[in-house]
């Protein structure tokens, strides 16, 4: 059986397995090594996400994922008293619902990496346009995020990466030191354009292979066709098989 490396967040994740997204990527990456298992759920903060915890990370499982991504905020990050307000999670619980997600990783298994991924920017002039693009006159008239807002709580990710030892990739820093990253990395303002998606992949990939959980020297689920004699098949699969 192959290890599993669990994607669990937001619809930033729920995404990541379309064209060009950072789950298929990490597919392609770890193809025949271990499956990467998608757990996005569009719309969710942290808070909706505890409730999901025991079922998706079940603590008397045999078989844990030997590495978890948690790529929730951007739904947290929502203004109170705006359009997507039934969304946003006061940052000080934010960070304490983080904390529990972690803790119970670490209880699932002591030994699985855990990432933390912080929200990316907010583009607000895009998350106008795209609003007006839905709804037309209807649409709101200010953002229902903003970017200075959701540095908060990017830096409340990072803060409790570091309290906790876990690993962290800062993707609204990373975003933002390219030149119009705006329209570059957001197709709505706020989700991932095909750029966008490669940043997070080679974030993620890049603390992967700086543990333990390099690809390249993961071994293969069965053997390569050239290692199989067609005179006597058997031998090679005698170890992992027979």
């Amino acid at each position: 059986m192959r290890p599993q490396i669990v994607l669990f967040g937001d619809s930033i994740t729920d995404q990541s397995f379309r064209y060009g997204g950072w789950g298929a990527s990490l597919t392609d990456a770890y193809s025949r090594k271990a499956d990467i298992v998608v757990r996005g759920y569009g719309g969710y903060n942290t808070r909706w996400a505890l409730f999901l915890l025991n079922h998706i990370f079940p603590l008397d499982s045999t078989t844990p994922p030997i590495a978890t991504t948690v790529f929730f905020g951007a739904n947290d990050a929502a203004l109170s008293g705006r359009t997507s307000e039934r969304q946003h999670v006061p940052l000080e619980e934010y960070k304490e619902n983080l904390r529990k997600i972690v803790h119970h990783l670490k209880e699932c298994s002591p030994t699985m990496l855990i990432v933390l991924i912080t929200p990316p920017p907010v583009d607000e002039e895009g998350r106008l346009e795209y609003a007006k693009s839905l709804y037309g006159e209807k649409a709101m008239k200010i953002p229902e995020r903003t970017n200075e807002v959701t540095r908060t709580y990017v830096n409340g990710c990072v803060e409790v990466a570091k309290e906790l030892g876990v690993a962290s990739v800062n993707i609204w820093s990373k975003m933002q030191e390219t030149q119009g990253w705006q329209k570059k990395f957001l197709s709505d303002g706020l989700h991932l354009t095909g750029d966008g998606n490669r940043v997070v992949y080679e974030e993620v990939i890049k603390v992967l292979n700086g543990a333990w959980l390099s690809a390249s020297e993961m071994p293969l689920d069965f053997p390569h066709h050239s290692q199989i004699d067609p005179h006597n098949p058997e031998k090679a699969f005698q170890q992992r098989c027979l």
